[in-house]
């Protein structure tokens, strides 16, 4: 079977690192073009990219999926299954209907849950005990297709989105290796999105804005976007001098007395800050990324009296 495979990230590369390490036959990849990264702005290849090219095989960069340019490069590749995982583009009608045995497509959610663009972050960040990858038969709607196999991921208390994105991507991986093992066995049945009685979610792309903590929220409900959010693009709240302080590692701390929420009432080897409604929840904030420096644990930032008793971050 002629696979195309069609990602970018890492969560991508890992997949793509099991194909072909299962002996698949992979004819080529289709990678978003290089970025400039860091502040040189030096031109990096993306982590399929360096899969492939690790891997000898060919690599195509097209700045659009639309036009005679690359309908002519997919016949020149002439597939008969596209893998999709996390590519970055939507995919036209075209390209969808090319392969004989479709397009499917690695998604990190159990569908109709969670459809869209951050899945495993919002999963984590709405304090859900499980999520889980779907095969997913792809159409022109955003996420909508017919189901093919899932299974389940369970999101440890201890569990951040670098932990749940590492452990979603193998089994992405190892899940796609099973799909394949059906279509070549004539087994694999479609199953169309049943949303009777559900809501179907989405998770939109995480914006800067929705980073910034809202202290007046219950402590848990903190705790799981911090977690949710680190290590990237990690959430964050402003200091008495209007600094950014960047939150990488938090727990949840027992309740105290009323008082201002926002306000940091112990600052020795960790950071605890009043929040919840009536100031009366604790978070406690135990590794930091402050603002023109590089992460560290709280009790080494104090240590620096950027943030003492007191202080209230908003």
């Amino acid at each position: 079977m002629k696979i195309l495979f069609m990602g970018t990230p890492d969560f991508a590369a890992v997949a793509l690192s099991a194909i072909c390490d299962a002996g698949e036959n992979v004819i080529g990849v289709i990678t978003l073009p290089d970025r400039p990264v860091g502040r040189g702005y030096k031109l990096t290849p993306s982590a399929v990219k360096v899969c492939a090219l690790e891997r000898n095989i060919p690599v195509y960069q097209p700045t659009t999926l639309k036009g005679e340019e690359f309908a002519a490069l997919l016949d020149s590749i002439a597939p008969e299954l596209i893998i999709v995982a996390a590519y970055g583009k939507i995919l036209p009608k075209n390209v969808l209907d090319y392969p004989k045995y479709g397009c499917i497509n690695i998604h990190g959610s159990l569908l109709p849950e969670y459809r869209g663009a951050a899945p495993m972050q919002r999963a984590i960040i709405d304090g859900k005990p499980f999520t889980g990858i779907t095969t997913m038969m792809m159409d022109v709607g955003l996420d909508t297709g017919d189901i093919l196999l899932t299974e389940r991921v369970d999101i440890l208390p201890e569990d951040n989105f670098e932990t749940i994105h590492d452990k979603m991507a193998a089994v992405g991986g190892s899940l796609m290796l099973k799909t394949i093992d059906a279509i070549r066995a004539g087994t694999l049945v479609r199953i169309p999105q049943d949303t009777t009685g559900i809501e179907p979610t989405y998770a939109a792309k995480i914006e800067k804005a929705e980073c910034l903590i809202n202290f007046a929220l219950d402590a848990n409900t903190i705790h799981n976007k911090i977690r949710g959010l680190s290590p990237f693009p990690l959430s964050y709240a402003r200091m008495p001098d209007g600094k950014m302080l960047k939150f990488v590692a938090s727990r949840v701390a027992p309740s105290g007395e009323p008082t201002e929420i926002g306000k940091v009432v112990s600052a020795d080897r960790s950071i605890i800050i009043a929040c919840g409604e009536d100031g009366q929840d604790r978070i406690e904030i135990t590794r930091v990324l402050p603002e023109g420096k590089g992460r560290m644990d709280a009790a080494d930032f104090l240590r620096g009296r950027k943030l003492v008793l007191g202080d209230i971050l908003s």
